[in-house]
């Protein structure tokens, strides 16, 4: 008797934990708009390397406000900046494994995929911003979209990263010519490793995260990013000059774990890309507005901006020609004619 009664007693309690287990927000008390049913919640958690005064993360907490006014509760967003869960490379296999259900990593490293991504770090590929943007919203990001499927996850939208420019403690660079032996700072990318050799300057491969202490101690002499960064990540306190060459319009997918995305309800799916899309145009037009501010801090803050003519421009332009030559026989042509065919 006393073994069946301890048996129920047993079974009453893994019911009683099974249940507190399975317990969302809603059963707190909270329930639909008829009271009939509770609101089960998805955690939809987004990691991303950039610091929380950027376009970036400001333009993910309006996101995180629509997407879950939205879907009335049933998706809860989690953001984590700085790196926090990680750099880009880590960020990336998260996502594929379903560690976390959103990323925001360079296209850089999604070459890991498939090589021919690299064309979006091609130097002076686009002549503006917004030939980069029609690109990216056009067949460009169609065919980038395919070329990463199949990994487990799939891209939401591109998001701007801003113009990529050329800082250094040397010199003001105004030519191929004045980058000659210096150290530069590039990511681990074939093409950005390739491009800085092709102008004549030493590339050096680091983590963004050992970056600051590298120039601060002359480990290198100069490293390129977008001027919202350099500031948000005080590169100007161990740098000099600052070249505006934007030699590269710099993306980052919303890259989504498929089997997340597909899980959710038909409408929670339509609201995830209006609010996805919604955050990419906001994204990109405080990006190109805290450009223009920022670039006027780093010269109040002591940095020399240093401005091309068309003529030295094209100095550059025609200085990585041999690199064009060389992947358009790895990859084809045709990639490279559907990117400037939106030139204006």
């Amino acid at each position: 008797m006393k073994k069946a009664l301890s048996l129920i007693l047993a079974l009453v309690m893994i019911l009683a934990l099974t249940a507190c287990g399975s317990k969302t927000p809603a059963d707190d008390g909270a329930s639909d708009a008829g009271g009939d049913a509770a609101v089960t919640t998805t955690v939809l958690k987004i990691g991303h390397v950039e610091a929380e005064d950027r376009s970036v993360h400001r333009a993910l907490l309006t996101f995180k406000d629509e997407l879950e006014a939205k879907t009335e509760g049933r998706i809860e967003v989690q953001i984590f900046p700085n790196a926090e869960l990680g750099g880009d490379e880590e960020l990336c296999e998260a996502v594929a494994m379903g560690t976390i259900q959103m990323a925001l990593p360079s296209t850089s490293v999604l070459t890991a995929y498939n090589e021919r991504i690299g064309v979006l770090d091609m130097p002076y590929l686009f002549n503006d911003a917004q030939a980069a943007f029609d690109a990216l919203d056009g067949e460009l990001g169609e065919q980038i979209d395919e070329w990463i499927a199949g990994n487990g996850f799939v891209s939401l939208g591109y998001i701007y990263n801003g113009p990529r420019s050329t800082t250094n403690n040397v010199r003001p660079i105004y030519t191929p010519d004045d980058l000659a032996g210096l150290k530069m700072r590039v990511m681990s990318s074939p093409v950005f490793i390739a491009m800085y050799e092709t102008l004549g300057a030493n590339a050096t491969p680091m983590s963004f995260s050992e970056l600051y202490t590298g120039l601060q101690q002359n480990v290198v002499d100069g490293q390129e990013n977008p001027p919202t960064l350099i500031y948000a990540s005080g590169f100007q306190q161990v740098q000099k000059y600052l070249t505006m060459d934007a030699h590269v319009h710099n993306f980052l997918p919303i890259l989504t774990n498929e089997a997340w995305l597909n899980s959710l309800s038909e409408a929670d799916q339509a609201a995830l890309k209006e609010c996805c899309a919604n955050f990419v145009k906001l994204q990109r037009e405080t990006e190109l507005s805290d450009n223009e501010d920022i670039v006027a801090k780093l010269e109040a803050e002591g940095m020399e901006i240093n401005y091309l003519t068309d003529e030295q421009y094209q100095l550059f332009v025609d200085k990585v020609q041999p690199m064009y030559d060389q992947y358009k026989a790895e990859w084809g042509t045709e990639i490279f004619d559907l990117a400037t065919s939106f030139n204006k």
